[in-house]
């Protein structure tokens, strides 16, 4: 068997756009100092350290607990009120699970996860799924990567990971898993991180069950 395990913001829905957006307006409203590049550094985050980051160096004076709890249910209400799917998703998971078994290995508080795949109906495509708020490192570590294959009980050289961000690849890299990158239109990995992976499409429409095992073979 093989295996693939999916991020999920911004690979299978486009909510970076919606994690920046609650964010910056919780910082301004609570009189702290949001900065271009807060977003970019928030990504791969734990809910812990995010939470901290808003504190610590945006000047939000709430407790990080209070952050977290508060960004999370606005992250969620916005995304019940409109799911941003990235065309083609769906599909996409409908192709690899007549071929593989899936996991999702995401940095989203696992409320917001199970939220979304509550919506959009796609829990039933995925054996495990798995926040990196469960683990002791978010990415890019491969904590939520190396757990994720445990609970699959799925062999690293057989499995390949779909991301769509620097921190993202390199976690899934440092897992010794076969990367396929689909970078993220406004928060581009940089060209480091991209050559980590094995391959690299324009959007997740062209990821099938031959571009899996294409990278899957490159590693063998």
């Amino acid at each position: 068997m093989n295996w693939v395990i999916f991020d999920l913001d911004g690979t299978l829905i486009e909510s970076e756009q919606v994690w920046r957006d609650v964010r910056h307006e919780f910082v301004v409203k609570h009189g702290g100092r949001w900065t271009d590049e807060a977003q970019k550094k928030m990504i791969g985050m734990r809910t812990e350290e995010w939470a901290s980051y808003i504190h610590d160096d945006l000047g939000v004076t709430l407790a990080a607990n209070e952050i977290a709890k508060e960004v999370v249910d606005l992250v969620k209400q916005r995304l019940a009120e409109s799911m941003p799917i990235i065309p083609g998703a769906g599909e996409a998971l409908e192709r690899l699970t007549s071929r593989f078994s899936l996991g999702l290995a995401t940095s989203a508080a696992l409320p917001v996860a199970q939220m979304v795949l509550t919506k959009t109906g796609w829990e039933k495509f995925f054996a495990v799924v798995v926040s990196a708020d469960q683990v002791t490192r978010g990415k890019p570590a491969p904590d939520v990567y190396l757990r994720t294959l445990e609970l699959l009980d799925a062999d690293a050289s057989r499995t390949a990971a779909v991301e769509d961000s620097a921190s993202g690849i390199r976690s899934a890299h440092a897992a010794e898993l076969a990367v396929i990158a689909i970078p993220n239109r406004e928060f581009p990995p940089d060209q480091d991180a991209l050559s980590l992976a094995a391959r690299a499409l324009n959007n997740i429409s062209q990821l099938n069950i031959d571009t899996v095992e294409d990278a899957l073979n490159q590693r063998r």
